[in-house]
């Protein structure tokens, strides 16, 4: 393959079987994932992480900090500093309590797998560090679901910092994915103070990599990404500046982009709106073209 993107070798069968009426989508799970930002001397960097290859989605593939929403971040009214959540729903384009537990993903995942927490004592501040034993206690038991994030907000009397977010863009994986995501893309700048560290037991790997170097690795099929982490890497590179694309943020388009695949001429033609990088041709008889 030419290039590093991800694709499974059991997407054709899949793809038949959708097409064919023998397949089911699955219910796509509410996911968020942070495009942690920095400014350096060479320009802005992005964080990412390479899931481990073990991994039953989209195994040794580079992405960001991210994860699914945790409905229990639905139930609570937290602490909240930014644009209300009102706001919040009409650009996301859900309802206020969905928008809050979108929200509170994007947080929680961005301390749970890079360790960087974007909340603080009042509406204004961020915390400095989140080293030591007891916030590593709180992030395990965040990790595994004992504590809400909302609970963790109150315990430690902090107020989550929506106004650091800027929503980017949305994917749905493909109606014949048998793990289906609708994710929320966020940009972030990393709190002055805090530094990123591997939190996840799901990656294996963490760089901090300006995005058109992460782009030309993947072009040159040394990276393996999916589809929304390149396109998205090839869009916040037009930015000079983690603030000139927190800025961009709110124009951004957020019509959720969902693989289509249909038959034509005897091939399985697979494509994803408004990126035709993506688009794949498949012989019904089985291998990617």
């Amino acid at each position: 393959m030419a290039n590093g993107q991800w694709y499974p070798a059991e997407w054709p069968d899949r793809i038949r079987a959708l097409a064919d009426g023998t397949l089911r989508p699955a219910e796509p799970r509410r996911a968020a994932t942070v495009m942690l930002l920095k400014d350096t001397a060479t320009g802005t960097v992005v964080h990412m992480l390479r899931r481990r290859a073990s991994m039953a989605f989209a195994g040794g593939a580079y992405a960001y900090p991210g994860g699914g929403v945790d409905p229990r971040d639905d139930e609570h009214q937290i602490h909240w500093a930014g644009p209300t959540r009102a706001w919040w729903a009409a650009r996301l384009g859900v309802d206020e309590t969905t928008a809050q537990a979108i929200v509170c993903a994007a947080v929680r995942e961005t301390y749970e797998e890079a360790g960087v927490l974007l909340a603080g004592p009042t509406p204004e501040s961020v915390v400095g560090d989140t080293t030591g034993a007891e916030w590593e206690a709180d992030r395990a038991a965040l990790v595994a679901r004992d504590l809400s994030f909302a609970e963790f907000l109150e315990r430690r009397g902090l107020v989550l910092r929506s106004d650091l977010l800027g929503a980017w863009t949305r994917w749905i994986t493909p109606e014949f994915e048998p793990r289906r995501y609708d994710t929320w893309f966020f940009v972030a700048a990393l709190p002055e103070g805090q530094r990123t560290r591997n939190a996840s037991t799901e990656a294996d790997r963490t760089v901090w990599i300006r995005p058109e170097d992460a782009a030309d690795g993947y072009d040159k099929g040394e990276l393996l990404m999916m589809p929304p982490t390149i396109a998205t890497l090839r869009q916040i590179a037009a930015y000079g500046t983690a603030a000139g694309a927190l800025a961009a943020a709110p124009d951004r388009d957020l019509t959720p982009v969902l693989a289509q695949a249909r038959l034509v001429d005897g091939e399985i033609v697979l494509s994803w709106p408004g990126h035709n990088e993506f688009t794949k041709h498949i012989p019904t008889g089985g291998a990617s073209a």
